[in-house]
């Protein structure tokens, strides 16, 4: 009896040993297997990763590509610029930027409380100028009350379609004339757009002028709005008017083009206010909000050449 439960013992311990060499040698087979030869899920995992990792670095070269590509028209449009224009583009954008991250490094040191000072300062500030603009505006509506139908005889548009205020190339004051090469006064201000491009009358007026002369402003109109202004579109390619013609504010007077004295096609314009040239850009204010004034304002200050 005590002989067969040795006997019966050791089957057991044998069987045992056999049981994990057998589940030794399938986790060897298993693992081996695993490292030489993928299952049918990770084989197509495998080959779906392959395929990403090559167009990524397909879209990754075609992206230096590109990168490289809008570098050297960058470079390229700064030096046409800059051979052109005598000055260097310029850039709203990275102006704002810079001017954000100056803001930023200032207030990241500040404690909570000087941060909380600071907001109540700009908010006293911002209270104080809302109530000088209500104040301003409440002048101006006065002003423009008593004005009644002789508000529409004042200059108070563009004179071409420049909703994105892209095509204003020269303001008014001393620029670089582009024939003589030196510091000239621009008495109004330069669009560059295409021939035959409308050209608009910006306030109910009168057509004085309508000269088509040889002249180094080329074909030009000048409009008398009344109360002490006037209007003159310059370097046309065609008229659309008549001398003593009646016109209305947005009436198309002219087609835009590229005579007389031109660099290249531009409309010339110029406001009148009793009988002395003043900046345009201020009567814009009817199709101007506040951000684009200031935008077109920094735009006609930024150093550009006139086109005449």
């Amino acid at each position: 009896m005590h002989r067969i439960k040795r006997i019966r013992k050791r089957r057991i311990i044998r069987l045992t040993i056999q049981l994990f060499a057998w589940v030794g040698v399938a986790l060897l087979y298993y693992f081996g297997f695993s490292l030489l030869f993928d299952t049918p899920a990770e084989h197509r995992m495998r080959l779906s990763t392959d395929k990403l990792r090559e167009e990524y670095e397909a879209m990754s070269q075609r992206y230096d590509s590109l990168e490289m590509i809008l570098d050297n028209i960058t470079a390229r449009d700064q030096s046409v610029f800059r051979s052109l224009f005598e000055a260097n583009p310029y850039d709203m954008e990275s102006e704002q930027s810079e001017d954000r991250l100056a803001l930023y490094e200032q207030n990241i040191t500040k404690s909570k409380r000087e941060l909380a000072a600071d907001l109540k300062n700009e908010i006293d500030v911002m209270q104080k100028k809302a109530a000088d603009l209500e104040a301003s505006w409440r002048r101006i509506k006065e002003l423009g009350d008593g004005l009644g139908d002789k508000s529409r005889n004042i200059p108070s548009i563009q004179p071409v379609l420049n909703k994105q205020l892209t095509l204003l190339t020269a303001g008014y004051g001393t620029i670089m004339n582009p024939f003589y090469r030196t510091l000239r006064s621009h008495q109004g201000v330069d669009y560059a757009m295409a021939e035959g491009s409308s050209v608009f009358a910006t306030a109910d007026g009168t057509v004085r002028e309508v000269s088509d002369k040889n002249s180094t402003m080329g074909k030009t109109i000048v409009i008398d709005h009344g109360n002490g202004y006037r209007t003159s579109y310059s370097h046309l390619l065609s008229t659309l008017v008549r001398r003593g013609q009646k016109v209305q504010r947005g009436d198309v007077i002219a087609l835009s083009g590229n005579s007389g004295l031109s660099l290249a096609p531009h409309l010339h314009y110029e406001v009148r206010y009793n009988d002395l040239r003043v900046d345009p850009i201020h009567y814009f204010f009817m199709e101007l909000s506040p951000d684009e004034y200031q935008r077109i304002v920094r735009i006609a200050q930024s150093g550009m050449q006139s086109f005449d």
